[in-house]
């Protein structure tokens, strides 16, 4: 999806700053439908018993929250001194939201394997302990993971060729807002999905295939990290 950033991009070149802030908000918006967060929130959404949709929007809007901090922290030395994360650092990132990935898929995979989904209905919630990764803390954490690694950091380095940094610093303020807005519409949405009935009477059913996608997703993800396979996105 690197393209549709280029292009999007694109349309500030010699824009006012009022395009700049409007093609920044598009790059937000779009981000949350990169591969990697469409894998990370189907699992940990769907691996929950709580399907409301108010539960999945709390943890949409934590993991934005978390990704938008780390967005905004590594942005800013790029924007403002052109330092960049050595490239070590950035396949280490990198690697560790494969790792994310792949612990979601796996946690799904074996919840499903436990018999968990079998017998809970639309709107029911959890009982008992609730995972970790399902609080606003975890959410939060994951959010931080995803900022440092994953594409966004595409997003700041077509910020970086804007000649005004007070501009560039306020674009990417609103690309970080933007994307924690996105992630949380995104998960609201999976969780409304969830919520319908006959929906979350298939959860079961179709488990393991999300588990085991999002979990091949992850091992190929830690591979393009260190160029090992082709990262077409």
């Amino acid at each position: 999806m690197f393209g549709l950033d280029d292009w999007l991009a694109g349309l500030s070149q010699g824009g006012s700053v009022l395009v700049v802030i409007l093609v920044a908000t598009l790059l937000g918006l779009r981000h949350a439908t990169d591969p990697d967060h469409i894998a990370a929130v189907t699992t940990l959404v769907a691996s929950g018993r709580e399907r409301a949709t108010r539960s999945a929007a709390r943890l949409g809007a934590w993991w934005g929250l978390g990704h938008a901090l780390t967005l905004v922290a590594f942005g800013l030395p790029i924007l403002l001194a052109e330092r960049f994360l050595p490239e070590r650092v950035q396949q280490g990132a990198e690697t560790a939201v494969a790792a994310l990935i792949v612990f979601l898929a796996v946690r799904l995979l074996l919840r499903w394997r436990h018999g968990m989904f079998a017998t809970v209905d639309a709107g029911a919630t959890a009982s008992g302990h609730r995972h970790g990764v399902r609080t606003p803390l975890g959410a939060f954490g994951i959010g931080l993971v995803h900022g440092a690694g994953g594409s966004a950091g595409v997003g700041v380095l077509l910020l970086a060729a804007i000649p005004d940094e007070t501009v560039a610093v306020g674009a990417l303020l609103v690309l970080a807002l933007c994307t924690a807005v996105s992630m949380t519409l995104v998960t609201t949405g999976f969780g409304a999905t969830l919520s319908i009935p006959a929906v979350a009477r298939s959860v079961a059913g179709v488990a393991p295939a999300l588990g085991l996608a999002s979990l091949a997703f992850g091992i190929w993800y830690a591979a393009a990290a260190w160029s090992l396979a082709p990262y077409p996105f």
